[in-house]
């Protein structure tokens, strides 16, 4: 039976209200006899009813007092054996927890034994001075699974629960908030659903509640506000939603306000604002919409304030550096701030954090930046940050005294100027450095190989010129490299290969030459390659062939690489995406492509490919995406290829393939294949001169095409040849050869067999057919009849044959 506050658990039943009364009794009788309660020697059963528990000397005696006679007792129980809440009761609380987890081998609770007289010595287990009671519980990071025993609201005596770390599932059970001693309560980063517990306000000494990254769900209950001991509480990462109460303004002891990364809504209440003692107020990442409270901007005491990613609006106050002396992080990206970035905040000569990227903020940088001493991250990206002339990135030079720098980004504004060479006297410990998307010009200084420490490098999208320096093979910590879209020229620097912990480089976009080096093949990590768009020339290297880590996306587009495509080109079994459109490659396609089992788009567009496509293309399953137009590839279209089931594109367009078109898979629609320019191709018996103004194959389906097809139908139906025909070559086809007899001699391409059925058509009705059948196959599309028309026509035909027909019966039957 669970004991305190438990009762109804214990058979299992929802409290009625005789057992409600109970509950409101049993609490009255605590607070009657507090003395009796913390000692242990008061507890009662599931039905109102309380033993008063005797010291041991009663050698187990008991007497039980009951809601109706409170104060008197009037049974006793001489074999009852003591059931007071003990050190024992809270080993077997802690047993009943466990036998509802289960972890890694060998267990990290295995010191859990029922046998040990007590559980003082247990993994994670505190217990008080005298080891009487357990106080403490931390099994935080053991990685445990499973739910949470209601038996932990036995622990009467606890004051620190920590379980975070873990991936604990299942609700909080109800008996937590029984425990009415907790002081701390962290059961972060699990799996935890469900919402918060309405009467955790029973939990009147709590400081700390951490529930951050589980799956919490529910509004915030307003009852929170009652824990007026609270100073932390921490909900982030979470399923919440609803609107953030105005009463978690009455917590006024709380210091750590974090509600970011949920679904919260509505505007940010400034009774915030009176929380004196707040030094975080995190609400990153929800859905808070209009302006943020004047008062929260006179928050002297906050040291971190982050509204980043919701819709905020409304412009930043120049003096919030004046206002928030404290401040150590100011984050507000990803929202709709206007105005000026603070030049206040630049005098806050402690501050560590600041963060303004993604808004609306206008102006230049204000000076100051030498003063922070502190600083490890800059964000003022994605902006309409501006400046002009070659100096318009001195303040680079400024942030040289932030000798912590480890983030800087100014990358998506209207910044221009050169690079200085001071770049490569920022601290040693930056990291990230971002300053793609702006104006920036000149040559990339030799002095940024000092930045050892960087791991990314993005200088995309800006007019940078000049040759990469082969000092940045000494960078030798970088993950991404990024220098795309800029007008960076000569060959790529062999020293490039020394960046062996690239996981993605794109040099897209600009004006390199000469052979891509073999020395890639030392990116042994990389995810993603980008070459496209320059003016690389010789033979793919096998090396680059070779790097079985590339994931995501190989593309060598657009350049001038020649030579055969390697067979090495099988050992990328991981990429997703590969493009060698454009460049002049030849040779057969290999057939190891089909070792490429994780590929979806295979684009190779343009070069001089011949020989077949490869059966063994069929082999590729995932393949979404597959153009091999423009290239010199001949036989006939594999079979193979209507078994890709996930194929949604397929342009093969102007080859010389020839053969029956295959009928499954993509080939059920023709608006996801192209096939113009393949003058040999047959599909069901009509084998297209000029697909592309015949049949409109490679564009999107069309009355006209749809017109031609039937005219061919009717023509081949009433001359009886085949468009296939051996006479049918060159210049020669169906259409020419009918149009060549009509109308007067029309009788001589008139199928013999309808003309042995009847061989008295009348002209004016073969003429009428014949003429449809030449009318919907004028070489124009936009000369094409209407198939309305066309039906007309023939419906004009058959009424004028059926009239004469009954005249030809007769004449045949005398």
């Amino acid at each position: 039976m669970f004991l305190e506050g438990s009762r109804a658990v214990a058979t299992g039943k929802v409290l009625g209200e005789e057992e409600k009364a109970a509950e409101n009794v049993y609490i009255k009788v605590i607070s009657t006899f507090p003395l009796l309660y913390t000692l242990g020697l008061l507890t009662s059963d599931s039905f109102g009813c309380f033993l008063l528990l005797r010291p041991s000397s009663s050698r187990g005696k008991a007497e039980l007092c009951c809601k109706a006679d409170l104060g008197i007792c009037s049974k006793s129980f001489s074999s009852l054996k003591s059931v007071s809440l003990s050190i024992i009761t809270d080993k077997e609380a802690l047993i009943s927890f466990k036998s509802q987890l289960s972890s890694v081998t060998p267990s990290p609770l295995s010191s859990w034994n029922q046998d040990s007289s007590s559980p003082c010595n247990w993994t994670g287990v505190v217990c008080n001075t005298f080891g009487r009671r357990v106080t403490g519980l931390d099994l935080s990071g053991l990685r445990l699974e499973g739910t949470i025993s209601p038996h932990i609201g036995n622990l009467s005596f606890l004051r620190s629960l920590q379980l975070q770390n873990n991936q604990l599932r299942g609700s909080l059970p109800l008996q937590i908030t029984n425990l009415f001693r907790l002081r701390v309560v962290n059961m972060s980063s699990n799996i935890l659903a469900g919402g918060i517990p309405m009467n955790i306000t029973n939990l009147a000494q709590l400081e700390i509640l951490d529930l951050m990254r589980n799956q919490i769900s529910g509004t915030i209950p307003e009852e929170l506000s009652r824990l007026k001991k609270l100073r932390v509480l921490n909900l982030a990462r979470n399923l919440l939603w609803g609107e953030i109460s105005p009463s978690i303004a009455n917590i006024s002891s709380l210091n750590d306000l974090n509600l970011g990364t949920n679904n919260l809504t509505g505007t940010i209440p400034s009774d915030i604002s009176r929380l004196q003692n707040l030094k975080t107020l995190d609400l990153t990442i929800n859905n808070l919409i209009g302006s943020v409270p004047s008062s929260i901007y006179n928050m002297s005491s906050l040291v971190y304030l982050a509204l980043a990613s919701n819709q905020l609006w409304g412009r930043l106050p120049s003096d919030v550096g004046d206002t928030l002396p404290n401040l150590l992080g100011f984050n507000f990206c990803i929202n709709q701030f206007t105005g000026t970035i603070p030049g206040s905040l630049h005098n806050l000569t402690n501050i560590r954090i600041i963060r303004m990227a993604k808004n609306f903020l206008e102006g230049t940088v204000p000076p100051g930046l030498g003063n922070l001493p502190f600083l490890e991250m800059y964000n003022i990206g994605k902006n309409r940050i501006v400046s002009s002339g070659d100096d318009g990135l001195a303040f680079i030079t400024s942030l040289t005294n932030s000798t912590r720098l480890s983030f800087l980004a100014i990358d998506g504004n209207l910044l221009e100027g050169v690079i200085p060479e001071s770049i490569g006297s920022l601290s040693t410990e930056l990291l990230h450095l971002y300053m793609g998307g702006n104006r920036i010009y000149g040559k990339i200084p030799k002095s940024i190989s000092r930045l050892r420490s960087l791991t990314l490098l993005n200088l995309s999208y800006n007019a940078v010129s000049g040759e990469i320096p082969v000092e940045i093979g000494q960078l030798e910590e970088l993950q991404f490299l990024g220098l795309a879209g800029n007008q960076i020229s000569g060959s790529i620097p062999n020293s490039i290969g020394n960046l062996e912990k690239l996981n993605q480089i794109d040099l897209s976009g600009n004006e390199l030459e000469g052979e891509i080096p073999s020395t890639f093949g030392n990116f042994h990590r990389l995810l993603s390659m980008d070459l496209s768009n320059n003016r690389l020339n010789g033979s793919i290297p096998k090396e680059i062939l070779s790097l079985g880590s590339l994931s995501t996306i190989l593309n060598l587009s657009n350049n001038f690489l020649d030579g055969q495509l390697p067979q090495e080109v099988g050992r990328l079994e991981n990429v997703v995406t590969i493009d060698l459109s454009n460049n002049r490659l030849s040779g057969d396609i290999p057939s190891s492509f089909k070792n490429c089992k994780s590929l979806e788009k295979l684009l190779m567009a343009n070069n001089m490919l011949s020989g077949p496509i490869p059966s063994t293309m069929g082999e590729v399953k995932g393949l979404e995406v597959l153009d091999l137009s423009s290239n010199q590839l001949s036989g006939s279209i594999p079979s193979d290829l209507q078994n890709l089931q996930a194929l949604r594109s397929l342009n093969l367009t102007f080859n010389n393939l020839q053969g029956l078109i295959p009928t499954g898979g993509v080939f059920r629609n023709f608006s996801n294949v192209h096939l113009e320019g393949n003058v040999k191709l047959c599909l069901h018996s009509v084998c297209p001169e000029n697909a592309q103004s015949q049949y409109g194959f490679g564009e999107k389906p069309s009355t006209a095409g749809d017109v031609y097809s039937f005219g061919v139908m009717l023509l081949e139906i009433f001359t009886g040849k085949s468009p296939t025909h051996e006479s049918f070559n060159g210049e020669v086809n169906i259409v020419k050869w009918v149009e060549a007899t009509f109308p007067d001699k029309v009788q001589q391409v008139l199928d013999h067999e309808l003309q042995h059925i009847n061989p008295e058509i009348p002209q004016d009705c073969l003429i009428t057919i014949i003429g449809v059948g030449l009318s919907c196959t004028t070489h124009s599309p936009d000369c094409r009849i209407s198939i309305r028309d066309a039906l007309r026509n023939l419906k004009s035909a058959k009424h004028s044959l059926l009239k004469q027909l009954p005249i030809q019966q007769n004449k045949y039957r005398s």
